[in-house]
């Protein structure tokens, strides 16, 4: 079956951020970000040209089309997934990439959407700051999974159990696969509509958006221990202020804000 690519000229991080979320309705599965453009791929028997104007035109955005032959799909993953490195901490690869050396840990995660496999911004950020927790033997709260690669990671420094979940179908079904790939072992997977839980967790991880969090913000503090740790994340820098004051009134004090590139993941304690 051959793929439709579909290069939009935007240079906004935010309105790139909204568009994969659109287009994710629209059954495109796969993207890739670069500096003033975004690339989405659909299978060309689901294509559908005036629903893509739809949303294109609303935000006065351009673009151009093209076809993929299917045997040509994999060569094509393998030109725009490089490994991502975060520091001498973690590489995440695909596959088909070589063994990343030079790293304390590495994650195996199916490139099928450039958000979770590490390449973003906010999944960047959150594993620097994972960095800081001690996660030996202790439980995690991972509130929109995505890929599961935080989850992974929570288990790669130790957690105990972890309960990863989301509310997108196809999400838990790519976590599934991607925590088979790394031989995970303490993690759940469940599909939920909000963060509520009957559990208590030492550390809770929210990589989603403003609006999902401060809509959530009293289920993740019920849902955590004394003396743990939130990582919220998928914010903007514009973001900060108004977070960390929402997270104040909940009695939680801010520890850290690692930034890049805009977007900013914010480490509290309670």
């Amino acid at each position: 079956m051959d793929t439709i690519e579909v290069s939009i000229q935007v240079q906004n991080e935010l309105l790139k951020e909204l568009l994969i979320a659109e287009l994710s309705n629209l059954q495109f599965d796969a993207f890739v970000e670069e500096d003033a453009l975004l690339k989405a791929y659909i299978k060309a028997d689901v294509f559908n040209e005036t629903e893509l104007n739809f949303i294109l035109n609303k935000n006065d955005l351009n673009y151009s089309l093209s076809i993929i032959k299917d045997q040509n799909w994999n060569q094509l993953w393998e030109s725009n997934f490089a490994p991502v490195i975060v520091d001498d901490f973690v590489g995440v690869r695909a596959e088909f990439h070589e063994k990343i050396e030079g790293v304390v840990h590495e994650i195996l995660i199916t490139p099928k959407m450039s958000f979770g496999t590490g390449h973003h911004a906010t999944t960047f950020l959150v594993m620097q700051l994972m960095r800081k927790i001690d996660f030996k033997g202790k439980s995690v709260y991972d509130f929109g999974t995505g890929t599961g690669i935080l989850a992974i990671l929570a288990e790669k420094l130790g957690a105990g159990k972890v309960l990863a979940v989301d509310n997108d179908d196809w999400c838990i079904e790519n976590s599934l696969e991607n925590i088979q790939k790394n031989n995970s072992q303490v993690i759940e997977i469940h599909k939920v509509e909000d963060a509520k839980s009957n559990f208590k967790f030492d550390t809770i991880l929210a990589n989603i958006n403003r609006n999902i969090i401060e809509d959530n913000i009293s289920y993740l503090v019920d849902s955590l221990k004394n003396n743990s740790q939130l990582i919220l994340s998928g914010l903007l820098e514009s973001d900060e202020a108004a977070i960390v004051r929402l997270c104040e009134n909940y009695q939680l004090k801010h520890i850290k804000t690692e930034k890049k590139n805009g977007w900013i993941a914010i480490l509290l304690e309670r």
